[in-house]
């Protein structure tokens, strides 16, 4: 059972890079949104098989609440926020999509070189997950470095958030309270950044971070 437990955990784990890296590869917000839902899913399947191996019940919940916030209600909230704001065209990157791959792949393997050697005394399903976890977080932050429009920024603090629970879990879960204030957290947060997305394309016509940058220098 141990080693069912072992490889289906760091198949989940696996899974959540994976789209981490389709996250990096699309360049159209609509598949860049539908990605980040199957990311949800895949850390709800995680999440939940964490429960089970570890005989705790209340990440049961922790899976429920990713799957209802993250899986579902972001994307579609996402998906009305472009679809209001009318932006169907592709997405501007800092650097070109191979570049970006590279940078990525170059991130995981910096995980693993330094996370497994710490974790060395852990137990051996966290210890891999937990560097997993860390790449999921770092190619979230790329995401959110090498895309000018502040939706794919969104979307990339969103994947960073799931790989931060990816970490969480893995170690033998957070306390429920703490995920739940966590939740609601994003949840204003996201909320927070859709009222300022509407604002600021009611003022400049766009919500490229890149024209925003000009404007302000045009200003000084």
């Amino acid at each position: 059972m141990h080693g069912l437990s072992f490889d289906i955990a760091h198949m989940l784990a696996g899974g959540l890079v994976l789209l981490s890296f389709m996250m990096l590869y699309q360049t159209r917000l609509y598949p860049l949104i539908n990605v980040l839902s199957a990311h949800a899913f895949v850390l709800t399947a995680s999440v939940a098989w964490q429960a089970h191996i570890q005989h705790a019940p209340h990440l049961y919940i922790t899976a429920a609440i990713a799957l209802v916030f993250k899986a579902i209600i972001v994307p579609i909230a996402l998906r009305r926020m472009v679809f209001r704001l009318g932006l169907h065209r592709e997405i501007e990157t800092v650097v070109s999509i191979g570049l970006t791959m590279l940078a990525g792949m170059g991130l995981v393997a910096l995980s693993l070189e330094v996370m497994l050697p710490v974790t060395a005394q852990s137990d051996p399903v966290a210890r891999e997950d937990i560097a997993l976890a860390l790449s999921v977080v770092l190619i979230g932050l790329m995401v959110m470095v090498t895309r000018r429009n502040a939706v794919s920024q969104v979307v990339g603090f969103m994947s960073l958030e799931n790989g931060i629970n990816l970490a969480a879990t893995g170690a033998r879960g957070m306390p429920l309270v703490v995920e739940i204030s966590v939740a609601f957290s994003i949840l204003i947060a996201f909320i927070v950044i859709g009222i300022f997305l509407f604002r600021i394309r009611e003022r400049f016509d766009t919500v490229d971070v890149g024209v925003l940058h000009e404007f302000r220098g045009g200003r000084g």
